[in-house]
């Protein structure tokens, strides 16, 4: 019986530089340094991953969105969000913070 077809997205390895996320059949690198929020995240945060859109990933245990295409070609997204470290850091020393955001989602 011919049903709609769904997206799949799977995290297929994590090691201490990042992780490789299958997204059909394209296979994709994440590095920590590009992508330091998904540094500190479990397993399974990390494979808590939700693929609404073609080119939309979501981690909501992690409240991360990301566009696909900022995975693709990471340089050409800014990175516009603050790690966990750096918001207690900015905490301590008594500084504004902004409110942390993922790269690639306009916001």
């Amino acid at each position: 019986m011919p049903g709609a077809l769904t997206s799949q997205a799977e995290v297929t390895h994590v090691s201490m530089h990042g992780l490789w996320l299958l997204l059909g059949d394209e296979e994709l690198f994440l590095s920590f340094a590009d992508f330091p929020w998904f540094k500190d995240a479990t397993i399974g945060e990390l494979c808590n991953i939700e693929y609404p859109t073609d080119n939309h990933l979501y981690w909501p245990s992690l409240d991360v969105d990301l566009a696909v295409e900022s995975i693709r070609n990471p340089s050409a997204f800014p990175l516009v969000s603050a790690t966990r470290a750096q918001l207690v850091r900015h905490a301590l020393n008594g500084e504004p913070a902004a409110t942390p955001t993922a790269q690639g989602d306009g916001g």
